[in-house]
Formats: structure tokens, sequence, C-alpha cells
């Protein structure tokens, strides 16, 4: 168990340690939530503390990932088969 997984599964911690954390840290920490809960040995009052953990976890995860997400850009050729300029990851799906 990590510093910051440990932070996370106790009791009221759920707050600002989570902002800092980069994406890799943040799914380390959501993983060892889930597999305390999936152990059967935490109180209910502690599962449902580590629930809440998990979901703020799982909420800055797919904020990281949608931020990546965003960054990311497509290459577009022109008529020509020559790179013509980029456009945002998901405007070539729409």
């Amino acid at each position: 168990m990590t510093e910051n997984s440990a932070e996370i599964g106790a009791p009221n911690s759920a707050g600002p340690d989570i902002a800092g954390m980069s994406f890799e840290d943040a799914l380390r920490a959501l993983e060892d939530v889930v597999r305390r809960l999936e152990s059967g040995d935490v109180p209910l009052d502690d599962s449902i503390t580590l629930y809440e953990s998990g979901e703020a976890l799982r909420q800055h995860c797919q904020k990281r990932l949608d931020a990546a997400q965003a960054r990311i850009e497509r290459i577009v050729a022109g008529p020509d088969g020559a790179p013509a300029g980029t456009q945002p990851f998901d405007a070539a799906d729409r």
C-alpha cells in the first residue's frame, strides 16, 4: 500500500489530497480502495467512507483522462496526402 492510498483509505481524508494526485497515483489508490471493499473485511461505516473516496478518485481519474484526450490532436492530410494541419481528436468522429 502506498502512502497516498493509506491516506485515501483513512476516514475523512477524501478531500484535498486527491486534487494534487497524478493519474497513476489516483488509479493505484482507486485500485486499493476496490481491493479493500471487495475483501469484505471492512466494517460498514468504513466501507461507506471508502466508497466515497473511491468515487472521488474515479472522478479525478476521469477528469485527467478527459483533459488528456482534449490535448490529443489528429494530423489531417490534404488532397495530396501531405499534412495540412491538425484538428481536435474527437472532431473527426462527429
